[in-house]
């Protein structure tokens, strides 16, 4: 494998020209293909085989008109005067003329005019307030099946809280708000917002009112630009720490831009493109810094011209990187086994941008070394070099740092546990689920518009589930049995207002609006969901009808349930793969089993500490956030696969390292401080490379992408400081010589794939 890559590295440095032109024709044409074709993202959590996504693709097909993207707008006064009087509401009526003028929103009101023409036998019930209202003054029996239209609103759809302050407006697309063409959600809100300029009113758009999220904020390109710092701390060089930052941005062009070029034809979600993107920019600035650095220490320390540097470094380094690529590879693709469509896009989308990320650090960069020639390495570096060799190591620091955990092995072991359990005490307490407006900063109008439609109308108002009763025998449903499931659900506990929300054009599917006493992502309105399925039966016995439960609560503990179920066969899978990876790589038993158990103390690490911040609200401040919320459901499962994948990255850099100093002739304990010496450097900055890299994405204004921004981040962090750098120098120092044992069968049995690059010196030696 090394002597291959060598080979390569030489080829590609002489051939610089043609291997930089290939790459740049084929960012060119992805960019055209993005320019002709544009991106279409989405924001959906579609989990198939669950029950509630089950229902919303049964009311696709019976009633299109209500399966849209639901919008919710909140107009509330800021002056305290009543939003349904005088000018204010002249404006919002005219605001709600504009929303139903703009393209791709349903104007309801026709059907709603013929239906209250049709009198007192009409079963539209138009909104739960207005039952309330109504109740209040004597003037409706719900009893009576004739009687659900209690009085006749100005709008339909709109509800006045009881100060009279907020109106919340609700109304419906005519697709998915995935599905709309860009900007029209945007348009939408403006329109609200010109009806009312001039009045004392906010216009306060509900989290579904999203279309895609900011991918690249300022918090990421501050991330990028630190670990540009990083690099050239660590390299000494612009010159040198330009060139991992131009090969990983050319593979994140690649890889990312071609899941952009295919997103019309292959549906994809926002947080896909994301991952996608955190990942190319995190490990091809690293692998790149890891052949970019041995490329140097090769021209200072052993005089070698630049061409032989490279193709040594593309040989020696660049089998780890191909191998720690691999490793990535498999934990990402083994999400395809859990059988869930967006994790499975998901997974072939982030695994391809790797792949293209290794692809990049072992046949662009080394073509851009070619181009930088003899300058990777100035005369500064070189006479600096020169005086360090004649003073001795230049490895204090890492000598020192290692010598004291060889010598304290059990100590540092045990305390690396000790710690590492402690911060994973709160994942005890993880609760998983979705965004909900709660989830976003304070200064966003997702967050106030869930605060003030909270306080206007109580919580559950912001998460309203959704209810479909279906004759399975495509009879109508007749109307007292309509009444009856209204009343039945009206009884349940926690169940603040219920509401019909329409009927098919058969009267075989009727729809109905449940609004929870408690917020969406409580256990209570989880409680409720599980409840009103648990009542499924008697709703079939009593009124013939199959009732089946959606909206977000009904989501999320569907979402949540089908993602904890697989999470043990995941988990097995991608372990199971990656230990016959390591296997081979580093030709020992203890190693593999070594590296996973470190992995199992930084997942750990990583779910406390994301439970911690984000579910209990702990250290916000020092991240700019002020939102509690559950743990995002795809969060684990994705998080498992992908720092698996990273932290055996780490973990092949610095023990191939330590594995070459043995194979050099250092014993076991030795191999450990002359391995740590070498690799510790380059691994540290590629540590802070990354965490700068993922912790830019924490200050994404989405919740999504703020938590898979900080847990891999924080990952990383534990992963390489406190698993990497103290946890495994200190196992391999109490295993020592033991470490590299191998059965004399097993070793016979398995191909020597020389990623120390041993063989590769030897016969260069010979030649």
């Amino acid at each position: 494998m090394s002597s291959l890559l060598y080979r390569w590295g030489r080829i590609a440095f002489r051939k610089k020209w043609w291997v930089t032109g290939v790459w740049a024709v084929l960012i060119a044409a992805i960019v055209s293909v993005i320019v002709v074709n544009p991106p279409q993202l989405s924001n959906e959590i579609r989990i198939d085989g669950t029950p509630a996504q089950e229902v919303i693709d049964d009311l696709a097909d019976r009633l299109p008109d209500a399966s849209g993207g639901q919008g919710i707008l909140a107009f509330h006064t800021t002056d305290g005067e009543r939003i349904d009087e005088g000018e204010n509401l002249a404006a919002m009526l005219e605001a709600v003329e504009e929303i139903y003028g703009t393209e791709h929103v349903i104007d309801v009101r026709e059907q709603l005019a013929d239906e209250i023409a049709k009198g007192p036998d009409s079963l539209l019930l138009q909104s739960s307030a207005a039952i309330a209202q109504a109740q209040a003054a004597g003037d409706v029996d719900t009893d009576a099946p004739t009687s659900l239209i209690v009085q006749e609103m100005p709008v339909p759809g709109i509800v006045i809280s009881s100060d009279g302050e907020t109106a919340l407006f609700q109304f419906v697309f005519d697709e998915q708000t995935f599905e709309l063409p860009e900007g029209t959600v945007d348009d939408t809100i403006e329109a609200a917002e010109s009806a009312v300029e001039g009045q004392n009113i906010e216009v306060l758009p509900s989290s579904t009112m999203i279309q895609i999220p900011e991918l690249v904020g300022v918090g990421e390109i501050v991330g990028v630009a630190i670990a540009a710092l990083v690099l050239i701390v660590t390299l000494g060089s612009l010159v040198a720490a330009g060139l991992p930052l131009v090969s990983a941005l050319s593979g994140v062009a690649v890889g990312v831009g071609g899941a952009f070029a295919i997103s019309s034809i292959v549906p994809m979600h926002s947080l896909t493109a994301v991952l996608g993107l955190m990942l190319g920019l995190a490990v091809g600035i690293d692998y790149a810094l890891f052949i970019v650095n041995r490329q140097r220490r090769l021209i200072l320390d052993m005089k070698l011209s630049a061409q032989e540097a490279t193709g040594r470094a593309i040989g020696t380094a660049g089998s780890a990187v191909f191998f720690a690529g691999t490793t990535v590879v498999i934990a990402l693709l083994a999400l395809m086994v859990v059988q869930i469509q967006l994790l499975t896009t998901m997974a072939i989308t982030a695994a391809a941008t790797v792949l293209i990320a290794v692809l990049s650090a072992l046949t662009l960069l080394p073509a851009l070394l070619g181009i930088v020639g003899e300058r990777i390495c100035s005369d500064y570096a070189r006479a600096k070099a020169a005086h360090t060799h004649q003073k001795g190591s230049s490895h204090r620091v890492a000598n020192t740092w290692s010598r004291f955990l060889v010598k304290n092995r059990y100590l540092a072991a045990v305390g690396a546990l000790v710690v590492a359990g402690a911060i994973a005490a709160p994942m005890l307490d993880m609760n998983l689920g979705l965004p909900s407006g709660a989830s976003y900063h304070p200064d966003t109008a997702q967050r106030q518009s869930f605060e003030v439609v909270s306080d206007s109308f109580g919580p559950g108002y912001n998460g309203p589930l959704v209810l479909a009763a279906t004759s399975p025998d495509d009879d109508a449903i007749p109307a007292a049995d309509i009444a009856g499931i209204y009343r039945d659900l009206s009884d349940m506990d926690g169940v603040s207002a219920v509401s019909l929300g329409g009927l098919d054009e058969d009267g075989t599917t009727a729809v109905f609006s449940v609004i929870p006493d408690t917020a969406p992502t409580s256990a209570e309105t989880a409680d409720l969901v599980t409840a009103i399925r648990d009542h499924a039966d008697a709703f079939t016995s009593d009124y013939g009808v199959d009732v089946g439960v959606t909206g977000f609560a009904a989501l999320a503990i569907d979402v949540s349930e089908r993602l904890a179920s697989v999470l043990p066969l995941y988990i097995a899978v991608v372990v199971g793969l990656s230990l016959i990876v390591l296997l081979l790589v580093f030709r020992s038993i203890i190693v593999p089993i070594k590296a996973t158990i470190g992995f199992l103390l930084s997942i750990g690490a990583t779910f406390g500490a994301t439970t911690a911040v984000f579910q209990w609200g702990w250290l916000q401040p020092l991240f700019g956030m002020d939102a509690s919320a559950p743990v995002l459901s795809l969060l684990p499962i994705v998080l498992t696969g992908v720092l698996y994948g990273l932290a055996m990255d780490y973990e092949v850099f610095l023990v191939s390292s330590m594995k070459e100093a043995h194979v050099h002739g250092h014993t076991g304990r030795e191999s450990v401080t002359v391995g740590f010496a070498v690799a510790s450097r380059v691994v540290v900055a590629a540590a802070i490379i990354m965490i700068s890299v993922f912790a830019g994405f924490i200050y994404n204004p989405e919740p999504m992408i703020a938590q898979f921004g900080f847990a891999l981040a924080f990952g990383i962090l534990v992963d390489a400081f406190l698993v990497r750098m103290t946890f495994v120098p200190a196992v391999m120092a109490i295993v020592g010589e033991k470490a590299w044992w191998l059965p004399r069968w097993l070793d016979r049995l398995l191909p020597d794939l020389d990623i120390e690059g041993d063989k590769l010196a030897k016969q260069l030696e010979r030649a």
